[in-house]
């Protein structure tokens, strides 16, 4: 019950932050796409904090010396909407490859416009695929990242899901590296729940690696590899999410 409190609180608040930072984002686009990454970097921050003083939820990264200085895709695990909210403030400037839906959702969909996502249909495949390429070239070419959750959708925690090659075929087009990022955020905020629990979430960023003269299908098959193995020594530290998740 008392998680559930918490949830509406962090609701709440969250709903009028967005309407603010999500309006501001959006206006500020006539400026170019910085001043609306930075101020929805300071959201995934405010969010954040939030996070951890509403619902407990707090979190740390380890490997952070992996992240390269030049721009890279970034190929992220996707368990829960925490990840969402960390990349903002683990990567450099980035954009977000994420279903087109989304797009539509006032204030939100509005800014990630702003910061100049990449919205796609995955139920069109290669034509998906070919988006994610060209935009991406794009928007790497300009200094941003791209950031892809390869497994197309949310996985519950200790499960896992054939991973997409399109940020692979992304990289090997712009000749960049691919980042791999390992966490256990799907123990604390369950994909089939609306509860978000206490608990210390952990990400792991993976060493760089080339995607040159290398099978796409084969490296993103050892890439979640390294992920799944990664994310199965995240130990939960909330006994009360470990319960809500068995």
């Amino acid at each position: 019950m008392i998680a559930g409190i918490r949830t509406w609180t962090w609701i709440l608040v969250s709903c009028l932050l967005l309407v603010i930072f999500g309006t501001t984002a959006t206006l500020s686009r006539i400026t170019g796409r910085r001043i609306p990454w930075l101020i929805g970097r300071s959201w995934g921050w405010i969010e954040l904090f939030l996070l951890k003083v509403i619902c407990g939820l707090s979190f740390s990264v380890r490997g952070s010396e992996n992240i390269p200085n030049s721009a890279s895709v970034a190929l992220i695990k996707h368990s829960s909407a925490f990840e969402t909210l960390a990349q903002l403030v683990i990567f450099p400037q980035q954009v977000w490859v994420l279903k087109k839906a989304l797009v539509w959702s006032p204030f939100f969909g509005w800014a990630l416009m702003a910061l100049g996502a990449i919205p796609i249909d995955r139920r069109s495949g290669k034509n998906a695929s070919a988006k994610v390429i060209t935009l991406g070239k794009q928007r790497l070419k300009q200094g941003s990242w791209v950031t892809i959750f390869p497994e197309g959708t949310r996985v519950p925690a200790g499960e896992t899901k054939r991973w997409g090659i399109s940020g692979i075929l992304l990289a090997q087009e712009a000749n960049v590296d691919v980042v791999p990022v390992a966490h256990n955020s799907g123990y604390f905020w369950p994909r089939d729940g609306w509860k978000i629990y206490p608990g210390h979430v952990e990400f792991v960023i993976g060493p760089t690696v080339s995607a040159q003269n290398q099978d796409a299908r084969e490296l993103a098959d050892s890439l979640r590899l390294w992920v799944d193995t990664e994310t199965a020594k995240l130990t939960p530290e909330s006994t009360e999410a470990e319960g809500a998740n068995n």
